[in-house]
């Protein structure tokens, strides 16, 4: 039986870190579906490092997604993958975002944060108190808030977690994330 993987997204979501992980777990076999606020085509946005201080933001590809987050049961997956962009600022007020990610730490299933992922790993922070993870460097003070150790690697795999620094990562993060698939 096909594996099934959740994506948790929304508008603004960074474009690589979505199609990247969407299309290379199409390609293992694993049945993919996309969860967001509503059912809809998302606006994804493109995130490069072009010598400001910062990154940049342009807009990027649209995307579909499947199903909503109320619509979500978390029980009938096998792994989570949570993309960065703008999207996890807000998606994680959501009121069912929390549920569905604190399912994943409760059971043991495996967690893939990437960038500004780890903003939605503030809402379970339950799970990350001693743990340790990367994002993107402007979440540290994110990161540790909950409890958290920042590791500065690019990409860090701690139990059930694997967590990346931004999309140049993606090649390793995917790696570790199918070898926590099994």
């Amino acid at each position: 039986m096909s594996k099934k993987i959740l994506i948790l997204a929304g508008d603004a979501v960074e474009a690589l870190e979505i199609y990247y992980p969407y299309f290379r777990c199409l390609e293992e076999g694993y049945d993919v579906q996309i969860a967001a606020p509503s059912k809809k085509q998302l606006q994804t946005v493109v995130h490069d490092f072009i010598g400001w201080d910062t990154y940049t933001e342009s807009k990027g590809y649209l995307i579909e997604s499947h199903l909503t987050f109320e619509e979500v049961k978390a029980e009938a997956y096998d792994g989570l993958i949570i993309p960065g962009g703008r999207a996890p600022e807000y998606i994680r007020l959501n009121e069912n975002v929390p549920a569905i990610v604190a399912h994943f730490f409760e059971t043991n299933k495996p967690i893939a944060a990437i960038c500004h992922a780890s903003l939605i790993l503030t809402t379970v922070r339950q799970y990350l108190k001693d743990r340790e993870l990367t994002a993107y460097i402007a979440c540290k003070p994110d990161v540790e808030a909950t409890g958290a150790t920042y590791i500065e690697e690019h990409l860090h795999v701690e139990g059930n977690l694997v967590s990346g620094h931004a999309w140049p990562d993606l090649p390793g993060f995917m790696r570790e994330f199918i070898k926590q698939l099994g």
